[in-house]
């Protein structure tokens, strides 16, 4: 009998401290240091520190997937959703701060690296697009019998530069909000996948870093993630896969035209949606002719101490300015990403993502040792 009441004592011990702690758990939640505000650059900072610890970088993980997923932890053990003014720093930090970070990065390229990429880039860019395009519409429609814009969303989400590309879609499209959360969902499970996936498949291609840059910035679904794939493998790797995936991003006006052309013509629309031009790829190609500039100031000054050391300065200050921007936007993404939104999905549209992902990576490659190795 007094065992059983120690039982129940000790029962109603645990019960009772587990509630506190719970309690307890919500209201360290609302402290200010786990407001958005706060955890992104903090995130942000805290990446780039522990990819400059030996064995983390010995092992090729760099600043930028560390972000997302320390955003990721983060983002769930807060739990609840940001409040408005919170998601609108979100939004900012992965969309105008991403922006300003890929103009900045810029100022780690010339224009003789711009144009050493070669128009085959253009052609493979272009014929990625196509084919993800037209396979991922017909493949949604006629075999996964899914709306015709979700199929749309999600083809264009991975055909051409990710949840920019389905928002930039969804004003012309003018779909249902769930069809849109889907595809964002799908689009960035597997784009995250593809992400930490090329560092692995490296090794396995033999290509070299720069034909590997290429392959990323034609496969890779967003902006950001081909920033984090390249910067894993090195430096040229990153600098070709980003200027190629931005060859990419600007594929996206041509699409949003014919897409329109073709819903005028289908459905007699007399209300055309706004052309989303991706506007920061000119400040990037602005920023990369700027610094061929100052190449061509300090051979004029190449006397002059004070103008190189103004040039090294500029540099390295624009490189470490796209460094945290790029850091505190893949945070930001790894935080607003929740597993809830990716189960919702569906079945059919996690599985035309996933073919779409597996088009990339194997027609991708195909493609890469065609027209680049």
């Amino acid at each position: 009998m007094g065992a059983l009441i120690m039982n129940n004592n000790f029962d109603q011990f645990i019960t009772g401290a587990h509630g506190r702690l719970h309690r307890l758990w919500i209201v360290i939640k609302r402290l200010p240091i786990f407001s958005a505000f706060v955890l992104l650059p903090l995130i942000a900072v805290s990446a780039i520190c522990f990819a400059h610890v030996d064995s983390i970088s010995e092992m090729g993980v760099s600043a930028l997937p560390l972000a997302i997923v320390l955003g990721m932890i983060a983002g769930h053990c807060v739990g609840h959703l940001p409040e408005d003014s919170e998601l609108q720093w979100v939004r900012f930090c992965q969309q105008r701060l991403l922006r300003a970070g890929i103009i900045l990065f810029g100022f780690s390229l010339t224009l003789q690296q711009l144009l050493a990429v070669g128009w085959q880039a253009l052609v493979l860019d272009m014929l990625v697009v196509t084919c993800v395009l037209l396979v991922g519409i017909w493949l949604g429609v006629h075999l996964f019998k899914l709306p015709v814009d979700l199929a749309i969303l999600t083809s264009a989400g991975s055909a051409i530069c990710g949840a920019a590309a389905i928002l930039a879609t969804e004003s012309i499209l003018k779909p249902r909000q769930q069809h849109v959360s889907m595809a964002v969902a799908t689009v960035v499970l597997f784009g995250t996948v593809a992400m930490f996936s090329y560092p692995f498949i490296f090794p396995l291609t033999g290509m070299t870093e720069q034909q590997f840059g290429v392959f990323i910035g034609s496969t890779v679904h967003e902006v950001a993630q081909a920033v984090a794939a390249g910067e894993s493998i090195g430096g040229s790797a990153l600098q070709y896969a980003v200027v190629v995936k931005l060859i990419r991003v600007m594929l996206l006006a041509p699409f949003i035209v014919i897409l329109s052309v073709c819903l005028l013509r289908l459905r007699g629309d007399r209300e055309r949606g706004s052309i989303n031009f991706p506007w920061f790829v000119l400040g990037f190609v602005v920023a990369v002719v700027i610094n061929s500039g100052l190449d061509n100031v300090s051979q004029l000054f190449v006397s002059t101490q004070n103008i190189e050391n103004f040039v090294t300065v500029t540099r390295e200050a624009a490189h470490l300015a796209s460094q945290f921007m790029l850091t505190i936007a893949m945070a930001a993404l790894g935080y607003q990403t929740r597993l809830a939104a990716i189960r919702q999905a569906g079945a059919a549209s996690m599985l035309l993502a996933g073919c779409l992902f597996v088009l990339l990576l194997g027609g991708g490659f195909v493609l890469n040792q065609w027209l680049i190795v």
